[in-house]
């Protein structure tokens, strides 16, 4: 007779996390790092008693808020390449539901997160529970169908030998290249501490092999023929690159045919700033050199990206009548994006198939390596300038930035999220190792800064991490700045206050409004709108009640010297920087649409709406 061990499901949840494994390219490691959770009625004797008693090897870490320590969970996997995760457990309804806004995160950005929130009873003896949402035309609702559209795989466990399915298909999702994402086993309460006699070797070690995609002849072939009839081919850089290890493959790729490189957000790193053919980001929030050989290309070749509205600058960004699309995408469904042709493969084996049939052939693009240098000189010299201009009245988000670049090393890794920093981080920020720009951009999640700052740490300790955070992002969500004091997991926040929402209020005013809602200030007691005196916080002093150090800059020397003490201290530190308002860079030959209204009063919002439909005219329509 087959072994058995009577464990609760809580408790072989727990066992089998603990010995799932993945490999790729040989190299095995440990997969499922930890659990990250907060408490309730709905999984404290459950889960929690797992917990509390596991002899394994997952750490337990302490969230503060559900949504950042799911947003920190998102982070950690990010950045070891989605090949170690944590899990994410919460109590029922408003402790879930705070995890909703992080499963949407992880899978935009197609980010491995398990998330355990518990659930009503199974048995409904006790109905209605608390924090129980009933529906009384479906009473098998409850609050973690909410997770149905924003999870990659969902299920429920009303019995406890259902596990045993729902866990491995947990991990065939959270390994996979293509589909993974968040991955919610909704856990009712009940059956959390319900024993049953699992099979031993549903706990034996399981290794996930994550196999690459190779390179059909057939479309080898395809991708060959379609880069060789053209002459001005250009690169976009996606987070495919990284999440592929194929950054070295990249840049051969490059170096031998002669094609410039533009990267998107999540691709950026991919290429050192200062390499020949690295032409800086694309699309809305893209660089001069970028978005001018965008428009001139006659192919674009796509790596490992999905071609959002934003590198494509909602699909104006290619002007070349003759402009076609070669995406090079482990997923099918990405790669069939802007009418392309689907080179459906891993990056890094598609990269070296690709390589060597364009080597046989003897390709070479038409570009002259003077011609690129001279674009790239005149970003680079912009650059410079925008970051080095000093104004009388108060420090600019772009100086303060081009000083913390300065300052900072080569490793050192910074994350952010919302609002106008990964605008211009994404223009101006130079990166020169892989992996030390991590930019969630898929969902632009406002709050992540923080969290994220604190799961990359944990992800790589041996570096210094900062968090690029607005005062907005900053007061939705900064709860893990907390946990990171309590784990030991230092790293420095850098806090711009610009009075309010301002990457939407500088958008709000480009398209003919004059401000409305978006600022940080006093109600006008006349007008009864919020057009009074700005709010003044003073966030260093918020910090420090929390256990973090704090500094205020409010000049390029206040903001050297207080970085040079923020690196020398051993817990989390923010550093207040009050940055004048709207002083954040844009344009660069690049357009976003938007909503404009058809009809208004105002005739600014008229004008934009005409400028509106006059790019719509030029934009590709597939």
């Amino acid at each position: 007779m087959a072994k058995t061990i009577r464990l609760t499901m809580a408790q072989a949840l727990l066992r089998f996390l603990d010995n799932q494994y993945i490999s790729v390219d040989g190299q095995e490691r440990k997969f499922v790092k930890g659990v990250m959770g907060i408490f309730g009625h709905g999984n404290v004797t459950g889960m929690g008693e797992a917990l509390e008693h596991f002899q394994g090897e997952l750490t337990y870490i302490q969230g503060k808020n559900e949504q950042g320590m799911a947003h920190a969970a998102i982070a950690f996997a990010k950045q070891k390449n989605r090949l170690e995760i944590f899990a994410c457990t919460s109590s029922i309804g408003p402790g879930a539901l705070n995890m909703v806004t992080a499963a949407g995160t992880a899978t935009v950005n197609r980010i491995p997160v398990l998330f355990l929130p518990g659930d009503i009873f199974a048995c409904r003896q006790p109905d209605p529970v608390l924090q129980q949402i009933e529906n009384p035309a479906d009473y098998t609702i409850s609050s973690n169908d909410a997770f149905k559209p924003v999870s990659k795989y969902w299920d429920r466990i009303t019995r406890p030998e259902q596990l045993m399915t729902a866990a491995l298909n947990a991990m065939r999702v959270l390994t996979d290249p293509v589909d993974t994402g968040a991955v919610t086993l909704a856990l009712p309460q009940d059956v959390q501490s319900e024993a049953y006699d699992y099979p031993a070797e549903f706990f034996e070690k399981r290794v996930h092999f994550v196999e690459r995609r190779a390179l059909s002849a057939a479309a080898l072939a395809r991708a060959a023929e379609a880069i060789q009839t053209k002459k001005r081919p250009l690169i976009i850089a996606g987070g495919g690159v990284h999440y592929s290890l194929a950054t070295a493959e990249l840049i051969r790729f490059a170096e031998e045919f002669g094609i410039p490189v533009a990267e998107t957000q999540a691709g950026k790193s991919a290429v050192p700033w200062d390499h020949p053919l690295q032409v800086g980001s694309i699309g809305v929030t893209g660089s001069l050199a970028a978005n001018r050989l965008a428009k001139e290309a006659d192919l674009i070749i796509g790596v490992g990206t999905r071609l959002t509205d934003f590198p494509t600058s909602s699909k104006t960004a290619f002007q070349n009548p003759d402009v076609e699309f070669v995406s090079i995408n482990v997923s099918s469904y990405d790669a069939l994006k802007m009418n392309g042709k689907a080179v459906v493969a891993d990056a890094k084996e598609a990269l070296v198939a690709i390589t060597g049939a364009l080597r046989q052939a003897e390709y070479k693009s038409a570009y002259s390596p003077e011609a690129i240098a001279a674009l790239k000189k005149e970003w680079d010299e912009e650059v410079d300038r925008v970051c080095s201009v000093e104004r009388a009245e108060g420090l600019s988000q772009m100086l303060a930035l081009g000083e913390i670049n300065r300052f900072l090393g080569e490793k050192d890794i910074i994350v952010a999220a919302a609002g106008s920093l990964p605008g211009d981080l994404h223009r101006l920020w130079r990166c020169k190792a892989p992996k030390t720009y991590h930019m969630e951009y898929g969902f632009s999640c406002m709050g992540y800064e923080v969290s994220g700052a604190f799961g990359v740490k944990m992800a790589s300790p041996d570096q210094e991490v900062y968090a690029v955070v607005g005062d907005g992002s900053y007061l939705m969500l900064h709860s893990e700045l907390v946990t990171s004091i309590q784990e030991g997991q230092k790293f420095t926040i850098l806090l711009f206050d610009n009075n309010g929402f301002g990457c939407i209020h500088n958008l709000q005013r480009g398209h003919g409004s004059e401000g409305f809602g978006n600022e940080f200030r006093y109600r006008d007691e006349q007008t009864n709108r919020l057009t009074g005196e700005y709010l003044q916080i003073d966030f260093a002093s918020h910090a420090r009640s929390m256990g973090a150090k704090a500094y205020t800059a409010r000049t390029v020397e206040e903001l050297r010297a207080a970085l040079q003490q923020a690196k020398e201290e051993t817990v989390t530190t923010l550093i207040d920087i009050k940055v004048l308002p709207g002083t954040c860079s844009s344009g660069y030959e690049s357009w976003w649409r938007l909503g404009v209204a058809e009809v208004s009063a105002s005739k600014k919002v008229q004008a934009a709406y005409e400028a509106m439909n006059k790019q719509i005219e030029i934009a590709k329509k597939m």
